[in-house]
């Protein structure tokens, strides 16, 4: 049994539905080529960008070349940071800094929580602690440009910089003085007396011989912590030292 080939169209059929010989076979061919998977036409490649979020060659060696050469001016500025957690957040910020490498724009030696050594008595006991001079915050020197502010407010627990309208402002003369001079001195100097009153100031005898009593401060000795105190005694001012942790103000 023989088995008939379908029919192929004539030209003369061709011509009836009104379609050329080239026409019906340009169809067919490009029918082909859309139903082969092999046939992909390739994507033009476009180089990454900063917009991908990866930076090209182009753009790196670009950066590098930008990048002042030797020493940079670099300013004292304040940071906001969580409370309480002023230490940990410092040591955070300088080990970003060493990972991305970005000693050349932020002194990690001067990445600061500011300090003082202060004498508590308390329960009549001496007891001396560091108190930091700025809750909340914390001090560092650096030269602000894009890597460096990032390393800055992607590092956790810190909020922004000090400043007005949004922008850093550098600390003042005075203030960095006071500051290292502090730092420097924490750990070699005696620790200051924590006296919270002032000469003229009204104050109450909380311990001692003359508990009770109330008078005004006459001189402190700030080295020693002795005060005098004129306490009206039989109706006449009289001045008397004490140590400054037995009064207190009123």
């Amino acid at each position: 049994m023989s088995i008939e080939e379908p029919n192929k169209p004539t030209d003369d059929d061709l011509n009836a539905t009104g379609a050329s010989p080239t026409a019906a076979g340009q169809v067919a061919v490009e029918a082909e080529v859309d139903d082969d998977p092999s046939e992909v036409v390739p994507v033009e490649s476009k180089p990454l960008s900063r917009a991908s979020g990866v930076s090209t060659d182009a753009e790196v060696a670009a950066k590098k070349a930008a990048e002042p050469q030797g020493p940079v001016d670099m300013d004292w500025y304040i940071l906001k940071v969580q409370s309480n957690r002023e230490r940990s957040i410092a040591d955070a910020l300088k080990r970003k800094v060493a990972i991305e490498g970005l000693e050349k724009y932020v002194d990690v030696d001067n990445i600061l929580v500011p300090t003082e050594k202060v004498t508590e008595f308390k329960g009549g006991k001496k007891k001396v602690v560091e108190r930091k001079l700025y809750p909340g915050y914390i001090v560092v020197r650096m030269h602000i440009n894009d890597d460096s502010w990032f390393a800055i407010r992607e590092t956790s627990g810190i909020g922004d910089f000090t400043g007005a309208g949004g922008k850093p402002s550098p600390m003042l003369a005075h203030e960095i003085a006071r500051i290292v001079q502090t730092d420097e001195q924490v750990s070699d100097d005696a620790p200051k007396l924590d006296i919270k009153f002032k000469t003229g100031d009204r104050v109450k005898v909380k311990d001692g011989t003359f508990e009770g009593f109330e008078g005004e401060v006459g001189t402190i000795d700030a080295q020693s912590g002795k005060v005098q105190v004129m306490i009206s005694i039989f109706g006449r001012s009289t001045p008397v030292e004490l140590e400054y942790w037995q009064v207190e103000g009123v």
